[in-house]
């Protein structure tokens, strides 16, 4: 039987990159995928490359006040969740100088207080057992200049995984955190640089990763794969780090 059979799974963040590799992932392993965006041509691009099999939902996940729609509306798609990935996030990179209360509270609203209240408005809704993953990051352990908001909103989200891990456990409801370094993904488009710039931007963060190369999506994705199955039913508050050895060497 496949890993994740009949299972009934919510991405949020899937039109590209992690997301969209780890809905492909959980597809293959036999569960049921909801993935959401802000973009429904986006989303729309996304289902067409996962042939059809899954659904989707329009939601922009810095919106806090909209998550208990969504909850609504993934509870008219799905009974009840066993698998919840929330994947969606803000990756800004500024300089102390550069940041204004909108873009804090911006990047802080989707990297934590919006995937809170997501958790929130989909309790009634999850299985028991049920796993909840969170995207974390390998930035949350270091001091990466002009990463200090980015990196507060995910050790926010590692410090949650802990307390609601404690909170949940009775409902038999399991957070774990699954924390990558630099992977190669759509981000990387939207910082603005082109050509010879962008190449040695990434030549650059290379050589900071020990193994000398960024993460692949896939990676990332057959490692949420192995938190959602019953595999990791072991595993519960923990935060799984695939960084190429950034945090350890």
């Amino acid at each position: 039987m496949k890993r994740l059979q009949n299972k009934n799974a919510l991405i949020t963040g899937a039109t590209s990159g992690i997301g969209l590799e780890t809905a492909r992932q959980f597809i293959a392993e036999g569960a049921n995928v909801i993935i959401t965006g802000r973009s429904e041509q986006r989303l729309q691009q996304a289902v067409a490359e996962l042939e059809g099999k899954a659904a989707y939902v329009v939601s922009d996940a810095s919106d806090v006040r909209a998550q208990a729609g969504l909850a609504q509306q993934i509870g008219q798609h799905f009974h009840a969740l066993d698998i919840v990935y929330l994947n969606a996030g803000d990756v800004t990179h500024m300089p102390l100088a550069a940041w204004t209360s909108s873009d804090f509270d911006r990047v802080f609203n989707t990297n934590f207080k919006a995937p809170f209240f997501l958790l929130q408005a989909l309790n009634p809704l999850l299985n028991n057992p049920a796993s909840v993953i969170l995207c974390g990051s390998v930035s949350a352990h270091i001091g990466l200049a002009q990463s200090s908001v980015y990196a507060a909103s995910k050790a926010a989200g590692r410090s949650l995984v802990r307390t609601l891990s404690s909170e949940l456990l009775a409902q038999g409801i399991r957070l774990n955190m699954l924390s990558p370094g630099p992977t190669h993904t759509a981000a990387f488009d939207k910082l603005g640089l082109t050509g010879d710039a962008k190449t040695r931007m990434i030549d650059d963060i290379k050589n900071l990763v020990p193994l000398k190369r960024l993460g692949e999506p896939v990676e990332l994705a057959k490692a949420a794969v192995y938190l959602a199955s019953d595999e990791s039913r072991f595993m519960v508050g923990a935060e799984l780090l695939l960084d190429g050895g950034v945090l350890n060497l």
